[in-house]
């Protein structure tokens, strides 16, 4: 039985006092007690929503996805260390922004930036995947950020991605791929018209 939205008591004031002044605070490590889920959502332009509304103040929200972590269970949580409340989340946990192109000892690596102001590089611990909307057939990117929590790479990036990308033939199939750093990623299949 799914637990009552309205029945975890938690005051969004009490999570900001328990994590403040803590960058990335070891939310990985605490363990507390599932309290129930809250009114809080993150929709899919990266917009977040308390009791319906959005989320005006930057700072609560940056503040807010310090503590998210998502478990084995494939929910997310805000987590402190007393207390684990559920929240919504309707496709990533953060938007890619941007992203900076940096060459370093003849290598490109490529560095993203979210919503929320987390800058990853992407590699073998921040990797790249694409997946491809079966009714639309339109690419949706992720990159890994930390933990399980990953950002939806904005459609303007992504195009950025694509123009720097080489298309590459394996196993009969024709891909566009991009490095960063050692590491190759997969942006997607094309067509034979593609090419």
């Amino acid at each position: 039985m799914a637990p009552d939205r309205t029945s975890a008591k938690i005051k969004l004031e009490d999570i900001i006092k328990q994590v403040e002044g803590q960058r990335f605070p070891p939310v990985e490590k605490w363990n507390p007690e599932f309290c129930g889920d809250i009114d809080m959502r993150i929709a899919r332009d990266g917009t977040w929503f308390y009791m319906g509304t959005p989320i005006g103040r930057e700072r609560m929200v940056k503040l807010f996805s310090t503590v998210l972590r998502k478990d084995d269970d494939g929910k997310t949580y805000l987590v402190t260390p007393v207390e684990k409340i559920g929240i919504t989340v309707e496709d990533a946990h953060f938007i890619a922004t941007s992203m900076e192109v940096i060459e370093e000892g003849g290598q490109q690596l490529l560095k993203f930036t979210t919503n929320v102001g987390d800058e990853v590089i992407a590699g073998e611990k921040h990797p790249i995947r694409v997946e491809v909307d079966d009714e639309s057939k339109e690419p949706r990117p992720y990159i890994l950020v930390r933990g399980r929590l990953e950002a939806l790479i904005s459609r303007n990036v992504f195009y950025e991605l694509v123009d720097r990308a080489e298309t590459r033939k394996e196993g009969g199939r024709t891909y566009l791929a991009i490095k960063s750093g050692d590491t190759t990623f997969s942006l997607g299949q094309l067509d034979d018209g593609d090419v």
